[in-house]
Formats: structure tokens, sequence, C-alpha cells
């Protein structure tokens, strides 16, 4: 099994899809978490903390699990997950180009 599969992160999901990682071998800090929370609202922008399982770069669709929202985010979760796999998707395409 490929190791990309098994791995697991936090991030940081943007309402457009957009995601940043917080972390792979630790547990993001409650400091972090509000420094994020603060940096997301001084950009006028919003999203959740979240777990990500599985590779971005690879085949297998990885799955998301939301923690909690930060900044108050006015789309569902769910639409942001759809972003997020569409932005995965074009990425694929363009590295196997």
């Amino acid at each position: 099994m490929e190791r990309a599969a098994l791995e697991t992160r936090w991030i940081v999901l943007g309402t457009d899809g957009r995601h940043v990682t917080m972390g792979r071998h630790t547990d993001p800090s409650p400091e972090e978490v509000s420094e994020a929370e603060r940096a997301l609202a001084a950009q006028g922008l919003s999203g959740w903390l979240a777990v990500m399982k599985g590779g971005y770069y690879v085949r297998r669709k990885p799955s998301l699990m939301m923690v909690r929202p930060l900044a108050n985010p006015a789309r569902p979760f769910e639409e942001a997950v759809a972003e997020f796999e569409a932005k995965r998707k074009a990425a694929l395409a363009s590295v196997a180009s």
C-alpha cells in the first residue's frame, strides 16, 4: 500500500477549496488553531480545521473530516470539500500532462 494513502495531516480548508497544512506528526495546539483563525479573519477569509487522510497527489481520493469551523464560514463544509476535490483533480491532471 502506498505511504501517501496512509498519510494523516491537519489542514485548514478554506471555503473556496484551497487548503494549507497545519501539521503531519502532531496535533496543532489551541494557540496554533487560534492564530490560524485570526489570520483567516484578518484576510476576510474563513474555513474549517479538518483532518485529511490520504495523499493529495495520489489517484485515490483523500477523506476530509471537519473538526471545527474557523472565522464563521458562510458556506457548508460539503461545498468546500467539493471545491477541494475539483482543485485536486485539476492539479493531478496538470501533473500527468
